[in-house]
């Protein structure tokens, strides 16, 4: 039995899913990038006002995950059209986010969200996934590879003031 649970967020889960997007960003990225960073880029990428929108978004896929016990907010993913990852074509979703806690790594969580997160694009009618991820994070990077996602680019990504060296990667669908 999991100790969690997956569904489809709704605008009135954007402030627990900005919550878990805060939390896990800053777990990653606090002694590799300058705190004023993490925060601005926060404030402008993960508000509660952005999951709302994309929560209402028709071509975006929200998917939360809860603790079993009390339904707290552990990970989420998110699916939207393609932003920010280079060239596309016609058939390509972005997933733009797949965050969890870090004491849920380990039980499952990512590749449940992943397996979900593919089901929910192949509804949507997508036949290939991009996803942007910061070179030096080995962690996410050996996740994606293990989910047969490849690298197809190198991407600059701004993080509050500071540019970082990301890599787009893709798998079909």
């Amino acid at each position: 039995m999991t100790d969690w649970r997956l569904r489809r967020a709704s605008p009135e889960d954007a402030p627990a899913v900005a919550l878990v997007a805060q939390a896990s960003f800053l777990e990653t990225f606090a002694g590799v990038l300058a705190g004023v960073d993490i925060l601005a880029h926060l404030a402008a990428k993960s508000s509660p006002a952005r999951f709302d929108a994309w929560s209402r978004d028709p071509a975006s896929v929200l998917t939360l995950a809860e603790h079993a016990s009390g339904h707290s907010p552990i990970g989420y993913s998110l699916l939207t059209p393609p932003e920010e990852v280079g060239e596309t074509r016609v058939g390509d979703i972005e997933l733009r986010r797949i965050y969890t806690l870090s004491r849920m790594q380990g039980t499952g969580l990512g590749p449940a969200l992943m397996a979900r997160a593919v089901a929910d694009a192949r509804a949507l009618g997508a036949t290939r996934m991009l996803l942007g991820v910061f070179a030096g994070n080995a962690r996410a990077r050996a996740f994606y590879e293990r989910h047969g996602f490849a690298v197809v680019a190198e991407r600059r990504f701004k993080v509050g003031v500071t540019w970082c060296d990301d890599f787009v990667y893709a798998r079909n669908l």
